[in-house]
């Protein structure tokens, strides 16, 4: 059965070093016809619409009026009224992470995408990593999982706290991880380059029993992007820099069909056991791309963002309330 395919005419809003990256992809979407794009800095929309011979708007409602969705990459506080135009005149919108400054303006742009029936689509982008995609072949009950993401300085992104820049991120994923209400949040941090927080930790204990262990920090030599999810007779780790993914699964008896790299027999109370380690083919793909490919099926009724307005929203709730305990603790 062949999907509903529907070419949408979409403009860029924003077109900064990542609205860039968006424009590149979305002339390659066939589902896509890109229009047009906008810029307040209209040196720089010249440029890039001599670049990939796109239409320049002047005027931001111009480009919304004549669009049937938009892709928003502007800075984060002007998130929320542009979206809300958008939502109003009834286009779809995919908005860059965060959704907005604050869970109350996220929330009326859900309420709003709900009346008008449009797609709401936040680019959390890692939620699309190939290294993600082999978790769907294990039943995951979490008990402990711990997730870093250090990075070198850069001036990019220093407008927000670490927590609202790096960590939202790992806290969506957390968030999609455990399926569970949170019962505790322990949280800390410190500033070292900048005004606000630069390296944040955050214990997460929820309602199910699971802990999880977060770190984000903007002060470090060497990029690190890992996770580590530990469960009852399951131990898997993930690079997400370098798309990485390894299992360690211990089982009762051997597995059809089964051809792990490593099996290893023991005995535990008079029973013996395996221990099998895999490391799955990974698939190799634009995250980016993926995302906006999946915007576009969403509008065509042919799947849903895996991301949607509810998520991100939870993600920013979160990752604002871990930021507000260590500035109170940092007073």
């Amino acid at each position: 059965m062949n999907k509903n395919i529907k070419r949408i005419n979409i403009g860029v809003i924003g077109v900064g070093h990542l609205g860039e990256h968006h424009v590149k992809h979305l002339k390659s979407i066939n589902s896509f016809k890109l229009i047009g794009i906008y810029d307040i800095d209209e040196t720089r929309a010249d440029s890039i619409g001599k670049k990939y011979n796109v239409p320049l708007y002047k005027s931001i409602n111009d480009l919304i009026k004549a669009s049937h969705a938009i892709s928003l990459v502007t800075p984060t506080e002007s998130h929320f009224d542009i979206a809300f135009n958008c939502i109003k005149a009834k286009k779809h919108i995919f908005i860059e992470k965060p959704i907005t400054r604050s869970v109350n303006d996220a929330e009326k742009l859900i309420k709003l995408a709900i009346k008008k029936r449009v797609v709401i689509q936040v680019g959390h982008i890692e939620r699309f990593n190939p290294a993600l995609i082999p978790l769907n072949n294990y039943m995951l009950e979490p008990k402990y999982i711990e997730i870093q993401r250090l990075a070198p300085y850069n001036i990019r992104g220093t407008d927000v706290p670490v927590v609202l820049d790096k960590m939202i991120h790992d806290l969506d994923i957390l968030l999609f991880l455990v399926n569970s209400d949170i019962e505790k949040i322990y949280a800390n941090g410190i500033s070292i380059l900048t005004d606000s927080v630069d390296i944040a930790n955050s214990r997460i204990r929820f309602k199910n029993g699971t802990i999880a262990n977060v770190t984000s920090s903007r002060v470090a030599q060497d990029d690190v992007r890992k996770i580590k999810i530990f469960q009852q007779d399951l131990y898997i780790t993930i690079d997400l820099l370098i798309g990485s993914t390894e299992v360690y699964r211990v089982v009762d008896k051997k597995e059809k069909n089964i051809n792990p790299i490593k099996d290893i027999d023991f005995d535990y109370r008079g029973k013996k056991k395996h221990i099998i380690y895999e490391k799955p083919e990974l698939l190799s793909f634009d995250a980016l791309k993926a995302e906006l490919e999946n915007f576009a099926d969403s509008i065509n009724g042919n799947s849903t963002p895996l991301v949607d307005g509810v998520a991100a929203k939870n993600a920013l709730e979160l990752a604002i309330t871990i930021d507000q305990m260590i500035r109170e603790d940092l007073h």
